[in-house]
């Protein structure tokens, strides 16, 4: 049995039944009944056609059981008979899918399950163990966004731009259980490329590949964090930044800047420096400028100050840091840099245990409390 087949062919599957009239929770249903199916005739008799025999199976599954529900006569003007078997229309109705998963009236973690189910195919287990949560919570969260968005349709165009801060989000969750959801958003990105052409697509995959070209080297083996400049490049994915960067070159070349573009183009400055110290840190700025005008983040601003003080100096980037709010996360932790690399050492000890308190995450809250007892050791001696 070909699992990866399997996994590759369901959200089209669901597509097909949701734009024939089947509502998404119905749809899925059938779909996972019809891969039950699979499994269990394929390796005897496998099919032609596999995709055709998924949507023929599925199809039944869905209209044996609306014909068997008490509010058959309600539906009944929306059920046409049976299609005539024959091959699966060759439109990726996949992209359909990502639109319904990424609807508005979804919260940003339901709308990630609900992709992470239907366009992903990965079962409430793995999705669960991926969030850290039981089962039965991620089950319930994934079947309150099916029924929210049961009975949704498509007249206009979606909104591509959801859709991607949907993959985005999953892409930063990282990786836990035993799913690694940044390859996952790798792979349904891949796929939405596959399916629309876009720009800001494009940029997001060159972003995640940039991004996740890193990760070998963002932890020594104890566990802690390594700093960007301190991370061994020799460990970085090269073939990963390469396509990176080519698709990136190719989106831009449409003049047509988004903010993931704009975002990628940043980490690909990072991605072909040979060292840190010969980072093109005026080029970062340029593009952080960019970036904020087509954002007006906050927090892109603040990452903006940390460049300048790599461009202009530790004194500007300061200067940068005093027109925002003290209260963004991460300011504190960005002060503390900048005040050490401006040989104020007092000033980042105490700034950098502040940062630590405020921490989200126990590896950056590790990290930052060993910058400051490293300040500290310093300041003795």
């Amino acid at each position: 049995m070909n699992d990866v087949l399997l996994r590759s062919l369901t959200p089209s599957v669901i597509a097909i039944l949701v734009r024939r009239g089947a509502d998404f929770a119905a749809a899925e249903d059938a779909v996972q009944d019809a891969l039950v199916e699979a499994v269990r005739v394929w390796p005897a008799d496998p099919p032609r056609d596999p995709k055709g025999w998924l949507v023929t199976v599925a199809w039944r599954r869905f209209l044996d059981s609306t014909r068997s529900d008490a509010a058959r006569r309600r539906r009944e003007d929306r059920i046409s008979e049976e299609p005539a078997p024959g091959p699966a229309p060759s439109a990726d109705d996949t992209l359909r899918l990502y639109f319904l998963c990424a609807h508005p009236s979804l919260t940003p973690s339901s709308a990630v399950a609900l992709t992470l189910r239907a366009v992903g195919g990965l079962t409430t287990r793995q999705i669960a163990q991926a969030y850290l949560v039981p089962e039965a919570t991620m089950a319930q969260r994934i079947s309150r966004a099916k029924r929210t968005v049961s009975g949704v349709r498509f007249d206009q165009p979606g909104d591509v731009a959801t859709v991607l801060r949907v993959l985005y989000l999953v892409f930063n969750e990282g990786y836990s259980g035993d799913v690694d959801l940044a390859a996952e958003a790798i792979r349904l990105t891949r796929q939405l490329a596959a399916s629309i052409d876009h720009p800001e697509v494009a940029g997001l995959l060159a972003l995640m590949l940039l991004h996740h070209a890193r990760r070998a080297a963002r932890t020594a083996p104890d566990g802690s964090l390594v700093p960007l400049a301190e991370q061994d490049r020799g460990r970085w994915d090269t073939a990963s930044i390469a396509e990176g960067i080519g698709i990136l070159q190719a989106a831009l070349a449409r003049d047509r800047l988004g903010e993931f573009q704009a975002q990628a183009a940043i980490a690909a400055l990072h991605a072909d420096a040979p060292s840190a110290e010969e980072t093109d840190w005026v080029q970062i700025v340029e593009w952080y400028d960019e970036l904020a005008r087509l954002t007006d983040s906050p927090v892109v601003r603040l990452n903006r100050a940390v460049a300048v003080g790599e461009a202009d100096g530790p004194r500007a980037g300061l200067a940068a840091l005093a027109a925002l709010d003290a209260s963004l996360p991460r300011h504190t932790a960005v002060a503390a840099y900048l005040h050490e690399r401006a040989g104020d050492l007092a000033t980042a000890a105490r700034l950098y245990a502040e940062a630590a308190l405020k921490a989200a995450d126990l590896a950056e809250r590790n990290h930052l409390t060993r910058q400051a007892a490293r300040l500290n050791a310093r300041r003795r001696r």
